[in-house]
């Protein structure tokens, strides 16, 4: 097989990957000191197993593999094959996932794939024959088949070990005991199920075969895992990261530091995929078309695979992008997570933090003021496991749609995890962290009515097919303090915040070094307004000017104003959403109070002249002085240079489900042009933060366009619009467009409302006045 992503350096060293290392230093003592830190960490947080479980594991395999090779041989004797062939007739079992890729910890589930011959089939065969063969073994608990999942699976507990079993049906005879998958030969004449089930095993072998030290990439991958679940980022199904995103993530960090150590593998994860470039493709070799025609990822040719935000490629054929679950709202909450980490590291450095302040829990239910919550139940436990695979696969729509329906204000954070209250059996429960989009204006009394964005969701997801009497679903709308006990540790809601974290304290102080910024900007505009003032007063128009300087002095930049939001609950429905300025989101600060580019969240200006997408906050570099100039210069390149090959079509952030074109609004566009760097020499900690934010080709009427292309803009506040005989600051001029168009916009879906609650009436009056009714 021949392995893409493998090259040879000018040294005579194995390349691993699509572009050079960043770098090939060794590690220093200080890493060899923090990885045995790291290593002791992971260790006494219990995530490795004990010998005697992986003895156990190692037997269930042993023993799930004799009982489908018993298995084919009574199909194939059933069917009436030739004493030979029955003989012949094979089956193979292999591992693939976080068992597979060494990282898997106690009482983790092993994903296993049966690989058997043609006349084995999956539905008559492997639900049907294994299935039976399965439910007579004293050994097999819990058995649950899923025949039709996305990828069809069979759960069930062996010896007390949980197993996730596929199958994949090769269009051969007899399967050689030394069978490759790797080769993509096997996926000839092969259906879409068998190609989705041998995709797993594939990628994991490829991963493998990718990485430098595979040492190095267990320990840092199990880091990057424990660091994820405690962050609550850690949920493919709810759009964050899965375990097999995670594996690429890490595996393309040891690609680019071939030589580091988990210490500094860690710090560079975070720092590189803070200043990623997303929607850039992470890939660890180039995509190989292949000869079979399966689809792959490729934005150029599958229009739906331009709306992926945050695409992480796979490197086994048929390639495809594992993260398509990720909207833009969990994007946002991810690259928050890496900044942070990202900060986290530099002070482990200076010795300021330690590894714990890294793992520090995420406190989702102190993070907002208000949450949405989801309720399922069903009569028994197989029901509602079958109804909470559903649910759980429906809850991305919920976000989207919410989104969509209030114009990207109003953002969801969903939990990736479900909780259950006891004292209710058969019943799980969700939770979405509520909260408005930070760095926009705020409308007193602004109400955001989510009413028919829950009942659409509630009507899709009742229109489950294997629906049964007693599977319910039923949403709402808490505050904070009324969360149920329940989800709390021990079932015990505290009486207090939890303990101070270093969360808290750097909102803390970005909320002190922002309001003493704001307090300055407002001084120094009020002290530019009077001297304006004093230099006006020898010029005929000094009256208009004075207006002009009274109002300028009235506003402040949105970009680091605290914006306080409170939520009321309307009385006529448990999901209208009620926002003033007087009640503060504690986590919300902390994520709005970055510096960001002045402007508009809106689509485009009143004019016309600019669309801006602003779903994409690119987050702003950190300046490490302990990172070589080499390696900013070679990060630059990496990170903005070698993926743009792939995406020559922008990406619009449109979720590909919705069939609506105007929710398209909010699209990254980029006229099908490669982005140009201002200044090839600059480090990575000054890549430009505008790869997001865009200028329209047949709009520009600012003269930001040149040659038909787009150049970058600078983070600055020296960028004046002229507005007769006086300049305007853009930031300030875009913040009232932008407050005035989602004035109007609020308006317009309100008289909506109200039309379409009066229409039935007025319908049934007119109706009684002709004595119809």
């Amino acid at each position: 097989m021949v392995i893409h992503g493998l090259s040879n350096l000018s040294n005579g060293q194995q390349r691993l990957g699509i572009t050079e290392p960043i770098s090939l230093a060794g590690p220093t003592e200080y890493d060899v000191i923090k990885t045995r830190e790291l290593e002791k960490y992971l260790q006494d947080a219990g995530l490795y197993e004990s010998q005697e479980e992986a003895v156990v594991r190692e037997e269930v395999l042993g023993r799930l593999d004799q009982i489908v090779k018993t298995w084919v041989k009574t199909i194939s004797h059933a069917k009436g094959l030739n004493d030979q062939l029955v003989h012949e007739a094979n089956a193979k079992i292999f591992t693939f996932g976080s068992y597979r890729l060494g990282v898997h910890g106690p009482g983790a589930d092993i994903d296993t794939l049966c690989v058997g011959p043609r006349h084995a089939t999956r539905e008559e065969d492997f639900f049907g024959e294994l299935h039976k063969m399965l439910l007579e073994m004293p050994q097999v608990t819990e058995l649950h088949p899923v025949p039709d999942a996305h990828v069809p699976v069979m759960k069930f507990k062996f010896n007390g070990i949980s197993i996730d079993l596929l199958y994949a049906r090769l269009a051969l005879w007899v399967i050689p005991e030394d069978l490759d998958i790797s080769q993509d030969s096997i996926l000839q004449n092969a259906d879409e199920q068998t190609v989705l089930s041998l995709n797993g095993c594939r990628v994991t072998d490829q991963v493998l075969r990718l990485v430098p030290n595979i040492q190095n990439f267990h320990t840092t991958l199990r880091c990057m895992r424990f660091w994820a679940k405690r962050r609550g980022v850690y949920s493919n199904v709810s759009g964050f990261l899965g375990g097999i995103n995670l594996a690429l993530l890490v595996a393309r960090i040891c690609q680019l530091y071939p030589n580091a150590l988990p210490n500094m593998l860690v710090s560079r994860f975070f720092r590189v995929y803070t200043q990623w470039r997303w929607p850039n493709p992470v890939m660890l070799c180039a995509i190989e078309e292949g000869s079979l025609g399966l689809p792959i990822w490729d934005p150029r040719r599958n229009p739906r695979d331009r709306y992926h935000l945050m695409p992480i490629i796979t490197p086994a054929y048929p390639c495809m992008n594992s993260t398509y679950n990720v909207t833009s709202s969990t994007l946002r909450i991810m690259s928050q997570e890496f900044q942070r980490g990202s900060e986290i590291c530099e002070e482990m450095e200076a010795g300021d933090a330690d590894w714990d302040t890294l793992f520090e829990r995420y406190p989702f239910f102190e993070a907002y003021k208000n949450y949405l919550r989801i309720d399922i139940a069903a009569e028994n436990a197989d029901d509602l496991r079958q109804w909470k695979g559903w649910v759980e696969s429906r809850l991305r729509q919920l976000t989207l749609k919410i989104e969509r329906h209030t114009y990207g204000m109003l953002q969801c954070h969903p939990h990736p995890g479900e909780f259950s209250d006891k004292s209710r059996p058969f019943h799980h429960c969700y939770f979405m962290g509520l909260q408005r989009k930070q760095g926009v204006p705020v409308n007193e009394g602004e109400q955001f009515d989510i009413r028919l964005t829950v009942d659409e969701f509630k009507h899709s997801v009742n229109a489950y097919t294997l629906l049964k009497p007693g599977m319910g679903i039923h949403v709402s709308h808490v505050k904070r303090r009324n969360i149920p006990n329940f989800v709390f540790p021990g079932g015990v809601r505290p009486s207090h915040p939890s303990k101070i974290t270093w969360d808290s304290k750097r909102s803390s102080e970005l909320r002190v070094s922002g309001q003493n910024g704001q307090a300055e900007m407002s001084q120094g505009a009020v002290s530019g307004a009077d001297d304006g003032r004093k230099r006006k007063r020898s010029e005929d128009n000094m009256d208009d000017n004075s207006k002009v300087s009274k109002s300028l002095t009235s506003l402040t930049p949105f970009s680091r104003e605290v914006h306080e939001d409170r939520t009321f609950i309307s009385a006529s429905s448990t999901c209208s959403v009620k926002f003033d300025e007087t009640e503060v989101n504690n986590m919300g600060d902390q994520k709005s109070e970055k510096p960001s580019l002045q402007f508009p969240s809106g689509d485009s200006e009143t004019n016309g002249s600019l669309r801006i997408n602003r779903e994409l906050d690119p987050i702003l570099p950190v300046t490490d002085t302990s990172v070589s100039k080499e390696e900013k210069l070679s990060s630059d390149k990496i990170i903005s240079g070698p993926y743009e090959a792939h995406q020559p079509q922008a990406f619009p952030e449109e979720p590909e489900e919705l069939e609506d074109n105007n929710a398209g609004s909010n699209q990254v566009r980029e006229n099908g042009r490669d982005m140009k760097r201002d200044n090839s020499d600059s480090s990575i900690s000054k890549l430009a933060v505008s790869e997001h934010p865009v200028i329209s080709k047949e709009t520009c009427s600012t003269q930001l366009c040149t040659n038909g292309g787009l150049e970058e803009l600078e983070v600055n506040h020296l960028l004046l619009l002229k507005f007769g005989r006086f300049r305007l600051s853009y930031s300030i001029y875009t913040t009232i467009v932008d407050s005035r168009y989602h004035f109007f916009m609020n308006f317009v879906q309100l008289s909506l409302q109200i039309f379409l609650k009066i229409l039935p009436n007025l319908y049934d009056s007119y109706n009684y006045k002709l004595g119809w009714i």
